[in-house]
């Protein structure tokens, strides 16, 4: 077996045994999310329990949960018994992770945290063991086989359980009406916070870089223009100042070979009619997304009567740091 079968194996393994915990899944996920929900909304947290490989994949859940507006902490068993306790409140939700249920240094936590009116949800694999009869939900991530060729590296069980924190994120986002503008307000550095804060006028090439000009003026005036401005597009508006069309150097480069006169054609012969276009107060996600999935350069941005006000070149999105 080569180094790409051996890779194969641990891919098919691995999704195998996380479609068998989906099918799994029952009224002690709705409990889980429910709980975490009325704790969230009563201004509590998720304090998120593990240890080893459990506690890595905790820290991942506990990040995650934050980022979609349900705060969370991270705990560590082995000094929880020594003051970390304190970060443990009345109402919280405690997301304990052990496959084996039986993690001798989470165990020793639970008694002192049961004791402290909060609902513990237990992620394990042994729906019989210590850690899942303490639970008021168990979230059963066991595993036939774990994709280490000795079978014993955790990695089928430690994806399972990642996959169902983010289970558990994602509902919660969806059933508290978590939406893209909340997103931001969490992640407000990096491409994700300016692609979801910015607008589309905060990123267009301004009026004062246009290339605007009629259908009748000529396609020598639109490459003039353009290269005056270091534009990638002219604008063609109507009589009434409507976007009409655009013509883009691309246009220009496609059309010559068989018309090598273009220049003293009119610009309305060749330009591309009623164009896509964004309004002004669009995100910058948006504009992102028309971008890749029409493979255009050059997004005009109107106001309200349909008149440009500005483009979107994107060139300019890397150097804004949002692509």
């Amino acid at each position: 077996m080569n180094h790409l079968e051996r890779a194969r194996r641990v891919f098919r393994i691995e999704m195998e045994e996380a479609a068998a915990v989906c099918s799994r899944l029952d009224d002690s996920f709705v409990r889980a999310v429910e709980a975490i929900k009325s704790a969230v909304e009563a201004r509590r947290k998720v304090v998120v329990l593990g240890v080893g490989k459990s506690g890595h994949i905790g820290e991942k859940i506990a990040a995650t949960l934050t980022s979609t507006g349900s705060p969370a902490v991270v705990l560590n068993s082995l000094n929880a018994l020594h003051g970390d306790l304190g970060v443990v409140a009345d109402g919280d939700v405690v997301l304990a992770l052990s496959y084996s249920g039986e993690t001798d240094e989470l165990l020793a936590v639970l008694p002192a945290i049961t004791r402290m009116g909060v609902t513990v949800l237990a992620i394990t694999g042994k729906t019989d063991s210590t850690l899942a009869k303490s639970a008021a939900a168990i979230l059963d991530v066991g595993v036939s086989k774990e994709a280490c060729p000795l079978n014993l590296a955790p990695t089928s069980s430690t994806t399972a359980m990642l996959i169902l924190g983010d289970a558990l994120a994602m509902a919660l986002l969806e059933a508290r009406g978590f939406r893209k503008e909340d997103f931001a307000k969490f992640h407000p550095g990096g491409t994700l916070g300016r692609g979801l804060l910015l607008r589309a006028s905060q990123i267009m090439r301004s009026a004062d870089d246009l290339v605007v000009l009629s259908p009748a003026d000529s396609v020598l005036d639109a490459v003039r223009g353009m290269t005056a401005r270091r534009a990638g597009a002219a604008v063609v508006v109507s009589d009434d100042g409507r976007l009409a069309g655009i013509f883009t150097h691309g246009d220009f480069a496609r059309h010559f070979p068989e018309n090598p006169g273009i220049g003293a054609r009119a610009v309305g012969d060749f330009m591309t009619s009623n164009p896509i276009s964004i309004f002004g107060d669009r995100l910058a996600a948006e504009v992102l997304q028309i971008l890749e999935r029409h493979r255009i350069d050059d997004l005009v941005v109107v106001d309200a009567d349909k008149r440009p006000i500005g483009v979107v070149d994107s060139q300019d999105l890397t150097r804004l740091k949002i692509l």
